[in-house]
């Protein structure tokens, strides 16, 4: 009980100190303050730009863990074809219980415009393709499982395309013709996907789901060359044992002579354990930077201000305070005033971060905008305080060591 009470007395003590030399403390901690939420800016900020990284590489190859799955025979390199694999894959998925998975296959689409034929790279794949990639539409939506039943395919288009044919609003079912050496297949436009910079009007490029464009007969190339490729996401935890099943099946059920290969196309299959472990270093070198350059202005001012308190300090010796007592005092001035400036810090970086205006920024580049991490307002008071309590290890030293004839003198 006494310790509690010596501690709250301490407190109570510390502020009232700051309150009588509030102008110079307030100076000192400006600088506190402004490190703190710069410190904590860094950590959220470094947070966000993790987070771009991440979705940035599992667009390119998956979530983790995304595994994906060729099959070939041993003897002359060929393909399976799909239509063999398919059904133990499907099989497989349902036993498994894995419920992203997904055929790709790359073929072209000549496509009637407004100036003549063009060929239109497409990207035949099933509807969980998106979810495993985070694939992000400027416009409209990817496909649903209603869409497997149109009578006019669905299909989502590159923004370049889709300026090409005027950018019309996807509420009216834009449509577009698909020339085969048969007929004229008209499909309709659902989605759009933002074509990437560099390709400065170029892009002509489109996605279909599988069986829609098998069932219209849309393929150029014949089927026979036609390659695809099967993705899955899996379970972390089980990835490896479902993986290693899934190969066996597939290459049990083709037979002797064909190899089925997995293997992991997320970026932590090349990264290790965590490959963004240099960012996040540097960017608590930064944050630690800031936060001292701005206790050294708080050491300064501490040290100034405990010369101007020396008769005062000698007062207190003189009517029976303790050596340890005065060295808590003045060491608990500076803990109380950086954790009060490290708060309002803290709401700063909060405001800073989560304003409406980088809210909106981040929605349009992130899928999953993480939310303000609560261990960088954790890091930047425990810091503020660690801060304190080392800025005022010096002055309570200088205070501890004043002598009480010397001090009344002055």
């Amino acid at each position: 009980m006494n310790l509690w009470t010596g501690l709250v007395g301490s407190i109570v003590e510390a502020w009232g100190e700051l309150r009588v030399h509030r102008t110079r403390v307030l100076l000192s901690l400006i600088g506190v303050g402004v490190a703190v939420a710069a410190l904590t800016v860094v950590v959220a900020g470094g947070a966000i730009a993790t987070q771009v990284q991440i979705e940035q590489s599992e667009r390119w190859g998956g979530r983790p863990a995304t595994y994906q799955l060729n099959a070939y025979s041993m003897e002359t390199g060929e393909s399976a074809p799909a239509s063999r694999i398919s059904p133990v894959v499907e099989a497989a998925a349902e036993r498994y219980g894995i419920r992203y998975w997904s055929r790709m296959t790359g073929d072209s689409l000549r496509v009637q415009l407004s100036d003549g034929v063009y060929h239109v790279s497409v990207q035949v794949v099933d509807q969980p393709y998106a979810a495993i990639h985070r694939t992000r539409l400027l416009h409209g939506s990817w496909f649903t499982e209603r869409d497997a039943a149109r009578l006019a395919p669905a299909v989502i288009i590159s923004s370049d395309l889709w300026a090409r044919i005027g950018s019309p609003d996807l509420r009216t079912h834009p449509t577009l013709e698909v020339v085969t050496p048969e007929r004229t297949v008209v499909v309709v436009v659902t989605g759009v996907i933002e074509s990437p910079p560099e390709t400065e009007g170029g892009d002509l490029t489109a996605f279909m789901l599988t069986d829609p464009f098998a069932a219209a007969g849309l393929a150029t190339t014949p089927s026979d060359q036609l390659f695809t490729q099967f993705e899955f996401w899996l379970p972390p935890e089980v990835a490896d044992e479902l993986s290693a099943r899934l190969s066996a099946e597939v290459a049990g059920a083709l037979g002797e002579g064909w190899f089925a290969d997995v293997y992991r196309s997320d970026y932590l299959a090349y990264s290790g354990e965590d490959p963004f472990l240099v960012q996040k270093l540097a960017i608590g070198g930064v944050a630690v930077l800031v936060l001292l350059l701005g206790a050294l202005g708080l050491v300064n001012i501490a040290l100034v201000t405990v010369r101007h308190r020396i008769r005062e300090i000698g007062i207190r010796r003189s009517f029976g305070a303790t050596a340890g007592r005065v060295f808590f005092s003045v060491m608990m001035e500076s803990v109380v005033a950086t954790a009060v400036a490290g708060a309002v810090g803290v709401l700063i970086a909060v405001a800073l971060v989560k304003n409406p205006w980088v809210t909106e920024w981040l929605d349009a580049y992130l899928q999953d905008v993480p939310p303000f991490p609560v261990d960088a307002a954790v890091i930047g008071l425990a810091a503020a305080t660690g801060v304190g309590a080392l800025a005022g290890l010096l002055p309570a030293l200088v205070a501890v060591r004043v002598k009480v004839i010397d001090a009344l003198r002055l």
